[in-house]
């Protein structure tokens, strides 16, 4: 028989301490915590379209484990490196103040974490909630290398809508039969362009539209008269993508983990790098049907792509009735969604346009009413010359390069952050990147003869707290296209858009000041121009580079070095310990 102890005096005085501490100071019940996780970046067989291969995987994991923390959580992430690759992680979107040791891209902020070797990813999630992305930043591992961060308000704060039932994340990539490693590097060395993916993935699985490929198919089961929050992420490589259900309509709720005024589609565009929470309610009876939801590429460029579709399936959990006169799912109708035109840019500006900030007390819109610095930036493709002794597949035999402001950057072989942080710039960078194109053209018109490049790793210096205004510019150099961009460090505001060649005179006009979405990647429309504006507020080296990992690769990329401030909180603090070495 147990004995029954009695609490002491003393305990019952604690006790009593912490609950009226709770109740007099409830922010304690509200209290940030840490949240630790463990990515062993290790290989696996994976196999796909009856193909099995080899792959860059955390944990054994494709797509990678989930990041779940509330807003004002710190996450510490410990990353061991177990393959011959050389790897980083990047927090995607994650403002990390104040924490760019932690950001992610390789030779930018860090060295690469080399075979053998450890390093602990350390920052607070700061005003953020919704859904992110993380990434590898090196090379293309990020095709296997990725996964869904959570971010959930602050406990006892709901969300401004109605709190659905389940939460589902639902991350789109790609599937390549072929090693990527290989197949960019083949395309640096002969110039042309790259070959593309095998298909396309929703939540890793390539779904029943490709061949050996319908046991690989995600499915939702849902219940009849519900709201489900589904958590969109674009993770793929190359390639923007349009997305609907058939025979249901959703409302945007938020995007780049920041909310917005919601707004209900039957479709919607998402860039590699974006995320978009949708809420979706479920037919209020069973509908003796399934449908798919699919996805399928907005392609506005000249070269080749993965013309294919991915799909899963929306399938009903049947009513509560004897089994012997359900209907097997099998043998239900399937309705498959109509999605737009691959090049539809009309429809992918107008879902555009629709995103505004919530811009009320809970969530202002705190957007730059002034602009300290004004910048122009050209981004678009271009040439570099071919070498003696070798046959280039670009374009009149020269090697495809992409570059801003006909700047085509080369990453260093030291971290730039390191550079910067110790005065080291010597030799790894120079501060002159232009604010506007050296040369002047019809951007959109009738484009130049001479598609060369320039090559250099050139950076923006800005002090601390300037309020900065971007206009980036797309060309029609080697054909119009639309770029995602994506700045790290910093959310934008996207105050205006347009297409055609921006005037300077007259657009500005137009600009949004009062609710315009807040975003880390926008799309820069094909033969056209986006506004953002943001505030320098976060010291540290902040990489800006198209998300199409090929344009990237080809150099569309740069980066702005932000000051120290002159108080304490406006300072980087020194990189950690275990911080990787070139």
């Amino acid at each position: 028989m147990g004995i029954f102890l009695l609490p002491s005096p003393a305990f019952l005085g604690a006790l009593l301490f912490a609950l009226s501490t709770l109740w007099l100071f409830p922010e304690f019940a509200n209290a940030r915590i840490t949240r630790h996780y463990k990515f062993d970046i290790k290989l696996k067989n994976v196999t796909r379209l009856c193909h099995t291969k080899s792959i860059v995987t955390v944990n054994g994991r494709f797509p990678g484990p989930r990041i779940i923390a509330r807003e004002g959580d710190r996450v510490v992430v410990k990353v061991v490196n177990h393959v011959q690759n050389n790897v980083t992680i990047h927090w995607h979107g994650v403002r990390q103040l104040r924490s760019g040791w932690a950001d992610g891209p390789a030779y930018v902020t860090q060295c690469p974490i080399q075979t053998g070797q450890t390093y602990v990813y350390n920052f607070t999630i700061v005003g953020q909630r919704g859904t992110l992305l993380w990434h590898g930043h090196i090379s293309w591992l990020r095709s296997t290398i990725y996964g869904a961060i959570v971010i959930l308000p602050k406990r006892n704060i709901s969300y401004p809508f109605a709190q659905p039932y389940k939460e589902v994340p639902i991350i789109f990539g790609e599937w390549w039969n072929a090693d990527t490693e290989a197949v960019i590097s083949q395309a640096l060395q002969t110039g042309g362009g790259p070959n593309v993916s095998d298909a396309y993935t929703i939540n890793g699985l390539p779904g029943p539209l490709y061949n050996c490929s319908a046991k690989d198919t995600f499915k939702l089961k849902v219940k009849p008269g519900k709201t489900y929050l589904l958590r969109l992420i674009n993770a793929a490589l190359n390639d923007e993508l349009f997305f609907s259900i058939a025979n249901h309509t959703f409302t945007v709720v938020e995007a780049d983990a920041v909310y917005v005024k919601p707004f209900h589609t039957d479709t919607l565009l998402i860039t590699p790098g974006q995320t978009t929470n949708i809420l979706l309610k479920t037919k209020p009876h069973f509908p003796n049907a399934t449908f798919l939801m699919a996805a399928r590429p907005y392609f506005t460029g000249l070269g080749t792509f993965d013309n294919s579709s991915t799909a899963g399936i929306l399938e009903y959990e049947p009513p509560s009735v004897p089994s012997s006169s359900t209907i097997p799912i099998k043998n239900l109708p399937l309705f498959k969604p109509t999605l737009p035109p691959l090049n539809d840019t009309s429809l992918a500006t107008n879902f555009t346009k629709r995103f505004r900030s919530l811009a009320n007390i809970q969530s202002p819109a705190n957007v730059p009413q002034t602009v300290d610095k004004r910048f122009f930036f050209t981004v678009g493709l271009g040439s570099n010359p071919c070498p003696q002794n070798q046959t280039c597949q670009g374009p009149n035999g020269t090697k495809f390069a992409a570059s801003v402001n006909n700047i085509s950057f080369i990453l260093p072989t030291t971290a730039l952050l390191q550079a910067h942080f110790f005065g080291q710039s010597n030799g790894v960078y120079t501060t002159d990147f232009p604010n506007n194109p050296l040369i002047p053209f019809n951007y959109t018109g009738t484009p130049p003869n001479n598609t060369l490049v320039s090559n250099g790793t050139k950076v923006v210096q800005l002090s601390f707290n300037t309020s900065v205004e971007l206009v980036m510019q797309d060309t029609s150099i080697l054909g119009a296209e639309s770029h995602p961009l994506h700045l790290h460090g910093f959310n934008f505001f996207v105050v205006g858009q347009g297409f055609g060649n921006f005037d300077s005179k007259k657009d500005p006009a137009k600009f949004n000041l009062v609710d315009p979405v807040e975003r880390n990647t926008v799309g820069v429309p094909s033969g056209g121009w986006v506004a953002i504006r943001f505030l320098a507020d976060n010291p540290g080296v902040w990489f800006m580079h198209c998300h199409l990992e090929v344009h990237t690769s080809w150099g569309l990329k740069m980066a702005w070095v932000v000051r120290d401030g002159k108080l304490p909180n406006q300072k980087l603090p020194p990189p950690p310990s275990d911080l990787p070495k070139c």
